[in-house]
């Protein structure tokens, strides 16, 4: 089978699956209605960065795109699905690229589109505390949001892919960035900011500093990405569906 209907196959599952839109949808909202909130807030820190208090509903929000992610992959281990899904694409290796992409499309677009949504109203509630955030600024947070939410959603795919549970990847996951990854940034300085969400992260601030910028903390979550999808493929590959 080629890869074009491989590929309609897996957007069918994703599709269908309610928790897969459902996902997203959270995603959505939940960006939104936090960067609101920081908006609505505003800040007399000297330190307050507007693009990132704009686009901070990504912290939370950002659980939802690694739900995502895992979900669409674990509900292959479930009732023997995936064993079907073999039988019908002998090619492990075809399937899986399907897989992936099938998740980063939607992961991206609605990533855009939430980072968009959540910098507009976030906006208007900063109103003239927001009149420092250049064009460019404000294009680079926005597209890099997107970018580093899909990437999160595939970071969580290729770790689902080698542990074969969506629950083992979130039990690791979320605890990691809520709590371990706030405590090893304050404790450990530049060794954090190639942690695979602080790295992505950096895109979201006006300003910035450190070893890494906005497009090379991006690079190194990609890194991150790239490293658990290929572990994932290879465990798709070797081991027994």
């Amino acid at each position: 089978m080629g890869f074009t209907p491989v590929l309609h196959s897996e957007w069918l599952k994703i599709r269908t699956l309610r928790s897969l839109p459902g996902a997203l949808l959270a995603l959505f909202a939940a960006t939104t209605a936090f960067s609101a909130l920081a908006g609505s807030d505003g800040s007399s820190d000297p330190d307050f960065d507007p693009l990132f208090t704009a686009l901070s509903g990504v912290l939370p929000g950002q659980i939802a795109a690694i739900s995502f992610g895992a979900m669409a992959v674990s509900s292959e281990y479930h009732g023997g699905a995936l064993r079907l899904t073999l039988a019908a694409v002998p090619q492990r290796g075809r399937w899986f690229a399907a897989k992936v992409t099938a998740i980063a499309v939607p992961a991206l677009l609605v990533g855009l589109v939430t980072a968009c949504t959540a910098y507009v109203v976030a906006r208007a509630g900063l109103g003239s505390a927001a009149n420092g955030i250049t064009t460019g600024e404000e294009v680079r947070g926005v597209l890099g949001c997107g970018i580093y939410l899909m990437l999160m959603a595939l970071f969580a795919a290729g770790l689902t892919a080698v542990f074969r549970s969506g629950v083992a990847t979130l039990s690791l996951l979320i605890p990691f960035i809520l709590v371990v990854s706030f405590v090893i940034g304050d404790a450990a300085g530049t060794v954090a900011d190639f942690l695979p969400d602080k790295a992505g992260q950096i895109v979201l601030h006006q300003t910035y500093d450190g070893t890494l910028g906005p497009w090379s903390g991006l690079a190194v979550t990609a890194l991150w990405t790239t490293a658990a999808l290929l572990a994932g493929a290879w465990s798709v590959r070797r081991r027994d569906a």
